[in-house]
C-alpha cells in the first residue's frame, strides 16, 4: 500500500491541500508517558491541535524535517507514487494487519470512519 499512501500525499500537495498526517502529529506529540511509548495508540480530535511545526493539520506543505527514517520501500514508494484518484486513507478497523481504508471524497471517508465507529487508531 506504500505507493497508493504516497499517491495521496502527493494529491494533496499538487492541489495545494494540507498534509494531514497523522505520523507528524504522532512525531510533534512525542514521548507518551502514560502510554509508555512515542506512539499514541489512538489519536483523538484535540491531538491534531498541537502546536508544532511538524503538524501537518495546522501546517501547510512538508514538515520542517524528517520525523523518521524511511527504508527502502517508502522511499521507492515516494519516487514512485501511485496514479490514484484517492485523497483520504485511514487504517481499517476490521483488520489486524495494518492495511488501509481509501477514499476519493471527503464522504467516502467519512463513511470510512463512521464504519470504524468514529475512532483512527495506529497499527
Amino acid at each position: 500500500e506504500r505507493p497508493v499512501i504516497a499517491g495521496v500525499y502527493y494529491n494533496r500537495l499538487r492541489e495545494g491541500w494540507f498534509l494531514s498526517a497523522c505520523p507528524t502529529v504522532q512525531y510533534a506529540l512525542g514521548y507518551r508517558e502514560d502510554e509508555g511509548t512515542w506512539w499514541k495508540h489512538v489519536l483523538l480530535l484535540e491531538d491534531l491541535e498541537v502546536q508544532s511545526p511538524y503538524n501537518t493539520y495546522r501546517h501547510p506543505g512538508l514538515p520542517p524535517g524528517p520525523i523518521a527514517s524511511p527504508g527502502l520501500k517508502a522511499i521507492r514508494a515516494a519516487a514512485f507514487p501511485a496514479e490514484t484518484d484517492y485523497h483520504f486513507f485511514m487504517v481499517d478497523c476490521t483488520k489486524e494487519d495494518g492495511s488501509h481504508l481509501f477514499a476519493v471524497t471527503e464522504e467516502e471517508h467519512l463513511a470510512n470512519f463512521n464504519r470504524c465507529g468514529g475512532v483512527i487508531t495506529s497499527p
